[in-house]
């Protein structure tokens, strides 16, 4: 018999870890090649891992919500036959064994306070909590570290390091430990707010129904929080005129599903003047780490979209302005299809540099979204309305019927300037209103 390990497979070239959401098989049952075993979640996005051999399961390496790193043993399957690596392995087994028994010992003596942080002073994202509890990191410790992070915060990269010191032996001096608290002190005072709100009693009676978030709304939840403590949100409004784009549409929708295969919306029209307004306005195409600028090279368009359960996800079309408009189509329609079907892969939601939300697709005629974090702007794209308008003419102004819509563009007032968030979305404003009602798709 052999021993195959099964690995946390890549996922894409910007996600390196994954939480195990539900194992589909457990210790014992028999399993086929190309048979999902669990199921995982990157970011916002499950998907399942199959198993690339036949055999048993034998060991399961990790628990339901464990966060594992792409590369990472997940479980072990006996298969049929020898295999030379198996050998080798059983012979390393006990050295393992032993390394991972003086780890847990080293870790005893680290660990010496619960892990609940409700009572520390620090602001710890979700994540580094999450990392923090799998790991056995108490609260002493993790409040010891010194972040990288704006203000001193902790981040994925500080504790992943921190973990690695500490089983190899490498542990935090006294001293740094005992300097950290005083080079973190002006994050104390970001946070009396966020604990205020959760000290907030909420009234509970008998004809309540108390309800446990998902796990994607959590991390929504924290996201949306976590953005509107980072940037500070500003708005521009700007209403636009697009009877031709409705006219144009009403005139080729047909041809183009006959000849393309796909249907043909407003919103890839409107993600077309996006890209075009980002290149005209790099500055809106940046994001933000500490007190650096990041210009990004591509323009890589999110759009949000709602799940049938009432949750949101942001998929990313890459490379937006490298599109024509029939490819702008069938890049909205694959991903928008994809993610109601919940086929998105853990790349398809990473390295978005802009995002666009459709408001109006429930009715609203404007909004003020929350930036996607770290980007540093969003637009918002209202209902389109028939309202009366003044028409100007040579021969003189009279009054038409429109068809109308707001755009709502929020953006980070730490880095842009209302200048640049109204020239931007004016510029939006002008590629739709003078689009060409003969052009071709």
């Amino acid at each position: 018999m052999a021993r195959f390990e099964l690995k946390l497979p890549k996922m894409g070239e910007s996600v390196a870890e994954a939480t195990i959401t539900n194992w589909l098989k457990e210790v014992g049952d028999k399993i086929e090649a190309d048979e999902a075993v669990l199921e995982i979640a990157t970011d916002k996005v499950d998907s399942e891992v199959p198993s690339e051999v036949s055999g048993i399961l034998v060991e399961q390496l990790f628990g339901k919500d464990d966060l594992v790193q792409v590369g990472q043993t997940i479980a072990i399957i006996e298969t049929e036959g020898d295999a030379p690596a198996a050998k080798s392995q059983e012979v390393a087994a006990p050295a393992e064994v032993a390394a991972i028994e003086q780890t847990i010992e080293a870790a005893k003596d680290v660990v010496a306070a619960p892990q609940d942080f409700s009572g520390s002073d620090k602001f710890f994202s979700p994540l580094v909590k999450n990392i923090a509890k799998e790991e056995g990191i108490s609260v002493a410790e993790l409040e010891s570290l010194a972040g990288s992070g704006k203000d001193g915060r902790v981040t994925k990269e500080d504790i992943l390091k921190y973990i690695e010191d500490r089983k190899s032996g490498v542990v935090e001096t006294p001293k740094a430990v005992v300097q950290t608290p005083k080079a973190a002190e002006p994050v104390v005072q970001a946070v009396p707010v966020q604990k205020s709100q959760q000290a907030v009693p909420v009234s509970v009676n008998g004809g309540d129904e108390i309800i446990e978030m998902d796990r994607m709304r959590k991390l929504i939840s924290g996201y949306m929080t976590a953005s509107v403590q980072t940037s500070a949100h500003v708005q521009s409004f700007i209403e636009v005129d697009v009877t031709n784009i409705v006219k144009w549409r009403e005139k080729v929708k047909t041809a183009f599903e006959k000849r393309e295969g796909e249907k043909l919306t407003f919103t890839p029209i409107m993600m077309e003047a996006v890209a075009k307004a980002l290149k005209d306005f790099p500055g809106m195409n940046i994001s933000v780490d500490g007190d650096y600028i990041i210009k990004k090279k591509n323009i890589n368009l999110g759009m949000a979209a709602a799940l049938p359960n009432g949750n949101l996800i942001v998929p990313v079309i890459k490379n937006a302005d490298q599109l024509n408009l029939v490819g702008m189509a069938k890049a909205v329609n694959d991903l928008g299809n994809r993610a109601k079907a919940g086929k998105l892969k853990p790349d398809d939601t990473q390295g978005g540099t802009y995002t666009v939300t459709n408001v109006g697709t429930f009715g609203s005629v404007f909004g003020t979204p929350i930036i996607n974090q770290p980007q540093v702007g969003i637009l918002a794209l209202g209902a389109i309305r028939k309202v009366p308008a003044v028409i100007e003419t040579p021969e003189g102004d009279f009054i038409g019927i429109r068809q109308k819509m707001f755009l709502s563009h929020s953006y980070d007032h730490r880095v842009v300037d209302g200048a640049l968030g109204g020239s931007f979305v004016k510029r939006v404003a002008e590629y739709l209103e003078a689009f060409d009602i003969d052009r071709d798709f």
